[in-house]
């Protein structure tokens, strides 16, 4: 489809919809049209490159650019200067576009997330607004760590998705290998709709299992697809592939199955059959293509508009709080429904200061509408309502139900609930990981504060995986992140964007402590100090969680008492004492995971119990049963995986059993080329990226995630726990 195409289809979309410009739809008459997906993928798999083209194809842009900004522009995508230098996606961003199948034209909202692990949020709260998402993998290194990742939040979103292989124009790329790398690693019921036409420097294109024809991609920019017959040389296997396809899904759709047994399928079969084993999470289609090299997107696009759910088709739920929380089934396709929405992202805008990405689950939002933050209880007038095209807005009046926009005109936070005040409904909250580093940072002097800490509130707000507290001791500025890169990387938008001079210090890694057995307490917290006096009686156990009931990632609190020696007003006094002390552990000062809190008996007085007294009886039944417990220090294992020349092997196993990092996996990959997998300890991986590429000369690259809390050894342990004594030591000296 050119260009040319393209504009005329979207004149004569906008000449039978009077009551709308294009790109801003009617409010209820177009749910069905609307696509809201998300592109995501490992680091370098494509995902901005193939955004550039899917762009490109639709006519949202007239030209395509470089992801590394070689031609001084850079991807249309990546806005940030600091992204065209890198070459990578530091934060989402939100774009759309139209696209036509047959007589279908459909509204495509797009989000291109990071594929980096630092920046995993944005993958986490794009995922939680959308109703599918494009699953991007390389065609040479298959599924990789962030792949599975990613996997991992479309499943607990319960995001039906396309998987597209990139990049096969690359030596030894092989569609198939990374099929069964999908089936193996990810467990999902996969299967291809393509088989690749030419291999390597020599693919041209592909031809398609459901309606046996070619496809080919003409001119320079692609812009041109061809249909043709399918190469003799192809069709044993393009039959072998097609059978295989209908193998899987009359596994997943017994109506599909029926068709199968009663005669010919049709073209119309399949993509029934396909888009309700998409939309039922049953069945994974695969398509494929070379972005880079301008093949394959258009037959991405059709899957998209062919295959995900439009808003009608993806359950969402929110909770009436007036009904103690009450689960509720958002109704997208009634128009006269109220206002629901949820803002899950922010982000500081040149032209328009803070603006707040909205999901629209149900009714509609027009510019001057009253909304309510159900977050504070406050009303807003929505000043702004804009569409997003990277960093570009455009103003818009209305938008319904399943739509994505952005508000402006006043400040609210990251997944805060709006509704128009006819219902108290929130959404449920996305999943936000705890920080894995902290380092120190700090500004020029005194001049730079204000800005300093207007750009720390700034990317605390727009950020929930960066936190930012002051050392009570050293009075230092500590930040935290989900990796080195993530901290590097605010602390050059401070430089840049601020204008600050910044100096950091040294990474420190987030402790665990948990128990290994159980112990009893029995502590009875009283004083006395003239007039009304404090007193609170609590007895019980700890004991570990279960490794099974999914240990080390939160505290339980067990109320087992029974009569009223502990009236029951105070039982959540306890419960909030226990809570209070995990946050910092006896041995080393770092939080408590993997402990049940049990309480069995206790005491209260007529007038001296308090809220107070009982949370303070139930830190010291803590600080009385820790010790008991041998309990242990935890620290964070990362999944490493490298990938290094053959040639230096040897190389890039040493720099990891040097960093105590135990092997899982090693495998050749085309191109001469070895991956190796390992565990290691997240202390022990600051700098790893210059020695491995001095080991390497500077060929050898790796990702990291987290994989799992493991216990330290026990010297290690000794040392930790000694410096945090020194460090008590120290405080008590000073004061």
């Amino acid at each position: 489809r050119s260009r040319g195409a393209m504009q005329a289809v979207a004149r004569m979309w906008a000449a039978r919809r009077p009551a709308s410009r294009l790109g801003v739809r009617c409010f209820s008459a177009d749910l069905e049209a609307i696509r809201n997906i998300g592109i995501s993928a490992h680091i370098d798999s494509g995902k901005t490159t193939l955004t550039e083209r899917i762009l490109y194809y639709t006519g949202r842009i007239k030209e395509i650019h470089d992801v590394r900004g070689k031609d001084g522009v850079g991807a249309k995508m990546d806005h940030m200067e600091l992204e065209r230098e890198r070459g990578i996606t530091i934060t989402s961003a939100a774009t759309y576009c139209n696209w036509k199948v047959g007589d279908q034209l459909a509204h495509i909202n797009i989000i291109d997330t990071p594929g980096h692990v630092d920046f995993t949020i944005e993958v986490e709260r794009a995922l939680r607004v959308l109703d599918g998402a494009v699953l991007v993998a390389c065609g040479v290194g298959g599924v990789q760590a962030q792949t599975v990742t990613v996997d991992r939040q479309m499943k607990r979103y319960d995001v039906p998705r396309i998987i597209f292989v990139n990049k096969l124009d690359r030596y030894g790329a092989n569609p198939f290998t990374v099929l069964a790398q999908i089936r193996q690693k990810l467990g999902l019921h996969a299967a291809a709709l393509q088989i690749p036409i030419g291999e390597e420097n020599k693919y041209a294109g592909v031809a398609c299992v459901i309606t046996r024809k070619a496809y080919l991609f003409d001119g320079e920019k692609g812009s041109s697809m061809r249909v043709d017959e399918v190469p003799a040389e192809l069709k044993e296997q393009l039959e072998e592939v097609r059978n295989e396809l209908i193998e899987h899904l009359a596994d997943v759709d017994d109506e599909f199955a029926e068709q199968f047994l009663e005669g010919e399928l049709t073209e119309q079969h399949f993509h029934d059959a396909i888009r309700r084993s998409v939309i039922s999470l049953k069945f994974c289609p695969m398509v494929m293509g070379s972005a880079y090299k301008n093949k394959g997107v258009q037959n991405l696009l059709d899957a998209v508009v062919r295959y995900l759910p439009h808003p009608g088709e993806k359950r969402n739920v929110a909770y009436d709080l007036d009904q103690d929380e009450e689960e509720i089934e958002v109704q997208p396709a009634d128009p006269k429904a109220p206002f629901v929405g949820l803002a899950f992202k922010i982000q500081e805008h040149p032209q328009c200061g803070q603006i707040s990405y909205l999901r629209v689950y149900q009714g509609k939002l027009s510019k001057g509408d009253s909304i309510v933050n159900l977050g504070n209880n406050k009303r807003h007038t929505v000043r702004r309502l804009i569409r997003m095209h990277s960093n570009d807005i455009k103003d818009v009046e209305t938008v319904g139900a399943g739509d994505i926009v952005a508000i402006g005109g006043f400040e609210c936070e990251s997944g805060t609930c709006f509704t128009d005040g006819k219902v108290k409904w929130a959404m449920a909250s996305m999943y936000v990981p705890d920080p894995v580093v902290s380092l120190s940072v700090a500004c020029k002097g005194r001049d730079e504060m204000p800005k300093f800490q207007k750009a720390l509130k700034r990317f605390v707000k727009e950020d929930p995986t960066f936190r930012v507290h002051v050392d009570e001791e050293t009075q230092q500025t500590i930040v935290s992140g989900m990796g080195e890169l993530h901290v590097e990387v605010y602390a050059e938008r401070m430089r840049r964007e601020y204008g600050l001079t910044i100096t950091t210090g040294a990474p420190q890694v987030h402790f665990r402590e948990t128990i290994t057995e159980r112990a009893d307490f029995d502590y009875q917290y009283k004083r006395q100090s003239g007039g009304r006096g404090q007193y609170g009686k609590v007895i019980g156990y700890i004991e570990p969680i279960p490794e099974e009931d999914d240990k080390y990632m939160t505290n339980e609190f067990v109320n087992d008492l029974t009569g009223n020696d502990v009236p029951p007003n105070f039982h959540a006094s306890i419960q909030k004492g226990f809570l209070e002390v995990s946050v910092n552990g006896q041995l080393s000062g770092h939080r408590l995971l993997g402990c049940r809190y049990v309480v069995t008996d206790g005491a209260a007085h007529e007038v001296d119990s308090s809220d107070i007294a009982f949370r303070l009886a139930a830190a010291g039944g803590f600080q009385q049963a820790f010790p008991k417990a041998h309990p242990i220090i935890l620290e964070p294992i990362m999944k490493v995986e490298i990938t290094v020349p053959s040639e230096f092997q040897a190389a890039g196993l040493q720099s990891l059993t040097h960093r105590r990092g135990s092997i899982t996996n090693t495998m050749p990959i085309p191109g001469d080329a070895v991956t190796v997998e390992a565990l290691v300890p997240l202390k022990d991986m600051f700098g790893y990226s210059n020695d491995l590429r001095s080991a390497t000369q500077g060929q050898g690259e790796f990702v990291m995630t987290f994989e799992e809390y493991q216990p330290m050894t026990g010297d290690q342990q000794e040392e930790l726990v000694q410096k945090y004594k020194d460090k008590l030591a120290g405080r008590e000296v000073e004061q």
